[in-house]
């Protein structure tokens, strides 16, 4: 029997792997790898380690979860390691949970390795504090990806009144209804409002507003996913502390 481990690859830059996420990528015979990873990391596999694509396009899929399921099981059964490498953390919308179940269905030995969240490391690289001693005292991670009247079962009313930062994952294209239900929800129009896109890459960038403008400025800036949007007063933080953008901008100029 061998053994999977399920590893969280972080947001993008190729150094905010952990270092056991490193080792588990070095050592594995398999590699099975998200669409968002950065593919630098896969430069670190043995020579003859077997890499699978396995991410994930709006309406078009790679491999189907059910598979992906099936080949952790294949491999594990062969006595390979493998190493299932997901985007970010694989607990948080990274499905990390359902296959670590089907691999204790099987008795299949695994371990979870914990990795950098976008929701925390895009706006840290944008200059944006997800707390703030003054600004923001609690800090909440949501899906975005939902249909106006189906499948909503986020609590906007809570959010909007109980928590003083959101990042909302997946939020693009959901991002007048999202405004729309924290504004119905007595969120002030003036909140400040973030979109970071490719987050911690080095094609970063950043665009804010606020909840009555964001909606105009993301149009007009042409931000697609991948996003995370921040939402709360931590935002205005940015001018000051500012720093990944700035620093690209500097060595682009120099060169």
């Amino acid at each position: 029997m061998g053994k999977v481990y399920i590893v969280g690859a972080g947001p993008g830059d190729v150094e905010l792997i952990t270092v056991k996420g490193l080792r588990c990528i070095k050592e594995a015979d398999v590699i099975l790898y998200d669409r968002l990873i950065n593919h630098e990391l896969l430069s670190y596999a043995k020579p003859n380690a077997q890499l699978i694509f396995c991410g994930k396009l709006p309406n078009r899929h790679a491999m189907i979860q059910e598979h992906i399921n099936h080949s952790l099981v294949q491999y594990a059964k062969q006595g390979k390691v493998v190493t299932r490498l997901k985007g970010g953390d694989p607990f948080v919308f990274g499905r990390g949970a359902e296959e670590a179940e089907v691999l204790a269905s099987h008795h299949i030995p695994y371990e979870i390795v914990p990795g950098i969240t976008s929701g925390i490391a895009a706006p840290a690289y944008a200059g944006i504090p997800v707390t703030h001693r003054d600004l923001g005292s609690s800090f909440a991670i949501v899906t975005g990806h939902m249909r106006e009247g189906k499948d909503d079962s986020i609590k906007w009313e809570s959010l909007a009144n109980g928590v003083d930062t959101l990042a909302i994952y997946m939020g693009v294209g959901n991002l007048p209804y999202i405004c729309n239900q924290l504004l119905k929800y007595g969120r002030a129009a003036t909140t400040p409002v973030a979109l970071v896109h490719m987050g911690t890459f080095e094609e970063q960038q950043t665009v804010t507003g606020t909840l009555e403008t964001i909606v105009d400025i993301a149009l007009e800036s042409n931000v697609k996913n991948p996003s995370i949007i921040i939402v709360g007063e931590v935002v205005s933080l940015r001018e000051k502390i500012q720093w990944f953008e700035v620093q690209n901008q500097l060595s682009e100029s120099v060169v």
